[in-house]
């Protein structure tokens, strides 16, 4: 296959002017994901707003780490980076453990991750992700934060639960139905529409609503670094559920990495995908220290780059220092930050829909088709998870606390089951190893 023929290829550096309005572009689109994910998560943390404010500032920092050092020295594509969503799984069924214990073993994690790659003992593991499994973490990830998206929904004490609920139900059908009519860079920018218009609608209609206060007197420059202190806390049932989720996440990180190889068509691809995925590791060993959530490479890249034309690198470096400069306005993060819980909800269960979507797709585009122990492989996994991730708390803090962050974790037990029926119960003597999803 050719190279496709774009504005401005991989190396090339546009005039000032276009590299600043494409870097603006990668900035709109990758700002509301981190404060959706980010908020989410300052919920389970945090209940002062000042402690939330400073946790998105750490989180906005991060990613603007990574995604540079992505683009200069890992990956060294026009790759958008940002929170992993299958972390948000760790972190929200981990809440009876220190915030030191989860971002401890975040940071272990990212340690054996970049071991993992540098070695090339990935390459080895990996090939235990057939897309059979690919496929049921792609939905177990979505099933396994419906708990969480539900909290988020009803979040809102000065609101009916049955008003936020009618208000969730039109307002998602609203965003597929903007997602099925519009087209290039209005689409791929649909999320920040939805936050900015779904936040409108939710004050107009619910006058009631104040929010959360962020009445403190932030100054307008402010540096987050005296809160950076990790306390180290080893709980080995932790690291080992957040180690089965950073099994997803390099395959996450793998797939979109190829992803944008088969359209830009770059050189030396295997040691781009090395150094991508050990730098991915560095960014959670940094997420561990500065006790945030872990970075991923994200696979929605290859359609803004083709609404665009534009695959040069270098148009995220922009985006990179944007995102940099952000970490230190604690005034304008509270303030974008303040979107209601209930909107967080209804964009984090159109995101959702959308990995669910990508999971079915995996699916059914194996080679030999889709048979019916295909189903069964999937199916009691996803059984299980929801089983587990609906556990009432009673049952679930029945459990021994030291197993209690897997035997409670519906991912991680979805993510063994599905390993074990594919590998082991289910193996074929000529079953497909990994591809890209």
């Amino acid at each position: 296959m050719n190279k496709i023929n774009f504005k401005y290829g991989l190396d090339d550096i546009p005039p000032l002017t276009e590299l600043l309005l494409f870097g603006l572009q990668w900035l709109a689109i990758i700002v509301p994901i981190i404060i959706i994910i980010g908020k989410a998560i300052v919920g389970l943390h945090f209940s002062d707003p000042l402690d939330q404010v400073v946790y998105l500032q750490k989180l906005f920092f991060v990613s603007a780490v990574s995604l540079l050092a992505q683009v200069l020295w890992g990956h060294r594509l026009p790759l958008i980076i940002g929170p992993a969503a299958v972390l948000l799984v760790g972190i929200a069924a981990s809440q009876g453990s220190s915030t030191s214990t989860i971002y401890s073993s975040i940071l272990i994690s990212g340690m054996i991750l970049l071991l993992l790659s540098a070695t090339g003992l990935f390459a080895k593991v990996k090939k235990l992700f057939t897309p059979q499994v690919i496929a049921t973490i792609l939905i177990l990830i979505a099933l396994t934060l419906t708990p969480m998206i539900i909290n988020l929904i009803f979040a809102s004490q000065q609101v009916a639960p049955v008003q936020n609920l009618c208000f969730v139900f039109i307002f998602v059908l609203g965003m597929f139905w903007a997602n099925q009519r519009l087209t290039g860079l209005w689409k791929t920018t649909l999320i920040i529409w939805a936050v900015i218009i779904g936040t409108a609608l939710y004050m107009l209609l619910f006058p009631q609503y104040t929010g959360i206060s962020y009445h403190q007197n932030f100054s307008p420059i402010s540096s987050f670094f005296r809160h950076v202190s990790l306390d180290f806390s080893l709980d080995p049932s932790v690291l080992i559920s957040f180690l089965i989720c950073f099994l997803a996440l390099s395959i996450n990180d793998l797939g979109s990495i190829q992803s944008i190889g088969e359209i830009i068509r770059p050189d030396n691809m295997e040691k781009r995908i090395t150094r991508g995925v050990s730098f991915t590791g560095l960014g959670n060993i940094l997420s561990g220290l500065f006790g945030v959530i872990g970075p991923v490479n994200f696979s929605l890249s290859p359609g803004v780059i083709a609404s665009t034309g534009v695959a040069s690198r270098f148009t995220l470096i922009p985006t990179a220092f944007g995102l940099l400069l952000l970490s230190f306005l604690p005034s304008t993060i509270a303030f974008i930050g303040s979107i209601p819980s209930a909107v967080t909800g209804s964009v984090l269960i159109y995101i959702m829909c959308a990995q669910i979507s990508s999971g079915l797709l995996v699916a059914f585009n194996t080679t030999g088709g889709f048979k019916f122990e295909n189903g069964l492989i999937m199916g009691l996994p996803l059984m299980l998870s929801i089983i587990i991730s609906f556990l009432p708390p009673n049952i679930a803090n029945s459990f021994p606390s030291s197993l209690r962050p897997i035997m409670g974790n519906g991912f991680v037990i979805g993510v063994l089951s599905v390993l074990i029926l594919e590998n082991v119960i289910y193996r074929r003597r000529n079953s497909e190893v990994f591809k890209k999803p």
